[in-house]
């Protein structure tokens, strides 16, 4: 609706009285029904005739009847409350929770757990929607430079970015082989051995990538990367062919599966880091984005120890 007609379409209050006025059929039953004195239903009817610039009924005897522009503001009139009232209703169900969406970007690797965590909230919420957006580490920074999900899960968050996070859960990083490559069968591996070994390496950008250079560079190891693979499934069957060692997050193998694959006892591993929840501090949060923050911090945490667990590799 344009500002222009809106200003000449009277107030929602004056609406409100009109459609009492035609739904009675006396200004007296409206005054009653509004908790109105006559004088005060008459003279805003009057206000919305004199705005809209045609009159709204006429008296023929002690009966009013509409005139053709009066039911036209009627049936308007009724179309605009209705939206309101709609608006009013699913505002309701946004505040309990009844409707709307939930919306996460999250790196590749936290695919894993990420499903166990919606799991308990969705059967706790069934009619709110969840859009899950999978990408790599770049992608979803550019997606938080955005502001368009509520939360993006990281291992490593990008550091200069206005946001907010929480730390909720550990992310260990561990070294793989073939179930039959020679390393398997020591008892200890030491980061010398794993160096000379052919190894492949996740994508430049990842956040498994940065935290294996940043633990190799502390410890004064150079590591022989025979490939540079840009999925943890693809890098999980290179190893299982027998094409090198890896190293990966244990969340990778135990909710991933891990057939073929064995965990090596290398020396100062794993590599420990963490995964963050972020949102941009400038954007507002939704009842719902609420809710599953709660739902992480609280019961996501222990839920997803649990089932850890149960798949531990």
């Amino acid at each position: 609706m344009s500002l222009r007609l809106q200003a000449h379409m009277g107030t929602l209050r004056q609406l409100e009285i009109l459609l009492a006025v035609y739904d009675c059929g006396t200004v007296g039953g409206a005054a009653q029904n509004l908790h109105l004195t006559q004088p005060t239903i008459s003279m805003q009817l009057k206000k919305l005739a004199d705005v809209i610039g045609l009159p709204l009924y006429n008296v023929i005897g002690r009966k009013l009847v509409f005139t053709e522009a009066g039911l036209e503001v009627v049936k308007t009139a009724t179309e605009v409350l209705d939206s309101f009232a709609k608006l009013e209703s699913s505002l309701s169900d946004l505040g309990e929770l009844k409707s709307g969406t939930l919306r996460l970007a999250v790196v590749t690797t936290s695919k894993y757990f990420i499903p166990h965590l919606l799991g308990p909230f969705c059967e706790r919420y069934p009619n709110v929607g969840v859009q899950l957006n999978i990408g790599n580490r770049q992608q979803i920074i550019e997606r938080l430079k955005q502001g368009v999900d509520d939360f993006y899960v990281f291992s490593h968050p990008p550091a200069d970015l206005n946001t907010e996070s929480i730390e909720f859960f550990n992310n260990p990083l561990v070294a793989i082989a073939h179930e039959n490559h020679p390393f398997v069968k020591q008892k200890s591996v030491s980061l010398e051995e794993l160096s000379q070994a052919p190894f492949l390496m996740r994508e430049d950008g990842s956040g498994t990538r940065l935290a294996i250079e940043r633990f190799m560079e502390k410890k004064g190891v150079n590591l022989n990367i025979k490939m540079t693979i840009e999925s943890n499934e693809a890098i999980k069957h290179s190893v299982m062919s027998g094409l090198g060692v890896s190293i990966l997050s244990a969340h990778t193998l135990a909710f991933g599966g891990n057939m073929g694959l064995a965990q090596l006892q290398v020396e100062s591993l794993p590599i420990n880091s963490n995964w963050y929840f972020l949102w941009l501090k400038s954007k507002r949060q939704t009842a719902i984005a609420q809710a599953f923050l709660q739902h992480v911090e609280s019961d996501g945490r222990r839920m997803l120890v649990t089932e850890l667990s149960r798949h531990s590799f």
